[in-house]
């Protein structure tokens, strides 16, 4: 079991982020990493340009996390409005889901990860509900939708 040393180039889920250095199979850092340009490596030339990998990396970060908090302020000040069909009983014909909530985001010219909305169970209630959204690891958002229900007046 041989294990070599490599400097990442990129985030790698579950190995680490840009500018670590991290243990790894051999044959994995040989055959995928090197030959696809995500990793370097560890030699002793690659390990003193370290820092400015580093250095290079604080700055997306710090980009990244300043774009996630202008966008979180965005959604925050959103409050889309759905209308859900009631049928005989005061059931609801179908729910607000976070597909539904995800398509009003980019209507509105937001662009997130659809996972990114925590979404316990679809919204099946009329009322004013509050669904929390992590836009960033570090950023998290609360945006207050409405959700109005049509056709009571046929259910009593």
């Amino acid at each position: 079991m041989a294990n070599a040393q490599v400097i990442l180039r990129e985030k790698i889920a579950g190995l680490g982020a840009e500018s670590d250095v991290v243990k790894v199979r051999a044959g994995y850092a040989r055959n995928f990493l090197v030959p696809n340009g995500k990793a370097y490596e560890a030699t002793k030339g690659n390990l003193r340009h370290i820092e400015n990998l580093k250095a290079a990396r604080a700055r997306r970060e710090a980009e990244e996390l300043e774009d996630a908090q202008a966008i979180a302020t965005k959604i925050s000040k959103l409050r889309p409005k759905f209308v859900l069909e009631l049928g005989q009983g005061g059931k609801a014909f179908g729910s607000v889901t976070s597909i539904d909530i995800h398509k009003e985001l980019e209507a509105a010219g937001i662009v997130i990860d659809r996972h990114a909305i925590e979404l316990d169970k679809p919204i099946k209630k009329s009322g004013k509900n509050d669904v929390t959204i992590r836009v960033h690891p570090d950023v998290t958002t609360t945006m207050t939708i409405n959700v109005e229900a049509t056709g009571e007046e046929e259910a009593e």
